[in-house]
């Protein structure tokens, strides 16, 4: 069934959002001509995507327990691998854009929250292999799969923690001495987007980037959206409309962009 609302807010985006030659901060401008446009076919593309088509033919069913929202497509308890993948793991142009970003930026330190099977911490890994990477999933089932497609790809600096985000993020972020990047793509509602976000701010540093997933996939986690940018923390920000950019560098003026993606 089509979700009609939804729609009309993509359509919205289309009509609002902007490209390069509308922005003026050289900053966002560079950003968006060397990471967001940039159609280079980097080999380590294809090592995760031949991955994703394998779990893609993966009929296998686990048990998910959701701590969060959910799939707003397959809720039930028992679900193949391959249903997981198509609608839990971040789209082949999404993910490819992480690993851009992450090659771009070249983050120390990146905390992703929402694992899944492991495919967005592939790229963001792989996009800057000096990178530590710490990933958080809260199924069990889901997080044994992630395990062993990094061990596929061979990945050494990603540390992949389960359980519920709400007893573990404190103390991952005790573990750390500060944030470059952030992936927020777990629990998908407004009071704990929000709660992640300050709780991460507490490790963010002038340089860091904060990404936000499905920032319009519900009135709730549009109202996070817009508690985010009005925080006195952010500076610029990027509504790509499935993912919301933010950063918190002071030489940037408030500004908030759509820009089209």
């Amino acid at each position: 069934m089509l979700n009609v609302p939804f729609i009309k807010k993509y359509l919205s985006y289309r009509f609002f959002s902007k490209t390069k030659y509308d922005i003026h901060p050289p900053f966002l401008f560079d950003l968006i001509t060397h990471v967001f446009e940039d159609k280079k076919q980097y080999p380590d593309y294809k090592k995760i995507e031949t991955l994703r088509k394998e779990l893609l033919k993966n009929k296998k069913k686990i048990a998910v327990k959701d701590y969060g929202a959910g799939s707003a497509v397959d809720k039930g308890e028992q679900r193949a691998i391959s249903k997981i993948t198509k609608y839990s793991s971040k789209p082949l142009k999404y993910g490819r854009l992480l690993y851009r970003l992450t090659n771009y930026f070249k983050p120390d330190t990146i905390l992703e929250l929402g694992t899944s099977l492991g495919l967005s911490s592939a790229y963001m890994a792989l996009g800057n292999p000096e990178s530590g990477i710490i990933t958080m999933e809260g199924c069990p089932n889901i997080s044994g799969i992630a395990e062993d497609n990094f061990k596929n790809l061979n990945l050494k600096n990603i540390k992949l923690i389960t359980g519920n985000f709400d007893d573990n993020l404190q103390d991952v972020l005790n573990s750390v001495l500060q944030l470059d990047f952030v992936f927020i793509d777990g629990n998908h509602r407004k009071d704990p987007t929000i709660r992640y976000f300050e709780l991460c701010l507490t490790k963010a540093v002038n340089n860091s980037v904060l990404i936000f997933d499905d920032i319009h996939w519900s009135k709730g986690m549009e109202a996070a959206w817009k508690y985010i940018k009005n925080h006195s923390s952010v500076t610029l920000t990027i509504d790509a409309f499935f993912l919301g950019f933010v950063f918190l560098n002071k030489d940037l003026s408030k500004q908030d962009f759509i820009l089209k993606f």
